[in-house]
């Protein structure tokens, strides 16, 4: 019976323990969300969009602009927002001083940073909002480009 709690107990530790490194190799703590960003092309997101007839969230940033690098510690992680966006939406973060990102800043006449994007599935711009804002801030943009409010 002792033999039993023991090797409970070392199966329980065992598992917590590859939990642990498994969330930490993936580079997130465990028990936060966030919004999840596809690391696709955004050709791949297009078709990916379509395929399951939902709404394109773009995060137009550029490595320097501190605004943007906010809305990655705080806003993105916002548990309300996460939850909206990872449900409703393909999520994308394009550098637009990078590769694709340039051209996709001139077709969506991006003027300034951070620019956030909700585009239909076909890529049109539904709605935009330029600058900061915090996690609820984001979700109302959301839900109003939506047509949910």
């Amino acid at each position: 019976m002792k033999n039993l709690k023991i090797s409970s107990c070392i199966i329980t530790f065992s598992f917590l323990m590859v939990s642990v490194f498994y969330a930490s190799a993936q580079g997130k703590p465990l028990g936060k969300p966030e919004i999840v960003f596809s690391t696709k092309d955004f050709k791949q997101v297009l078709a990916t969009a379509k395929a399951k007839h939902k709404k394109i969230f773009v995060d137009a940033y550029a490595k320097w602009c501190a605004p943007c690098k906010e809305l990655q510690k705080t806003t993105f992680k916002d548990v309300k927002a996460a939850a909206y966006f990872n449900k409703n939406f393909i999520n994308v973060s394009i550098d637009v001083e990078k590769g694709n990102g340039i051209k996709l800043a001139k077709t969506w006449k991006i003027e300034g940073l951070p620019t956030l994007l909700i585009l239909d599935e076909n890529g049109g711009v539904i709605a935009n909002h330029v600058g900061y804002v915090d996690g609820s801030g984001l979700l109302e943009f959301a839900q109003e480009a939506s047509g949910k409010l």
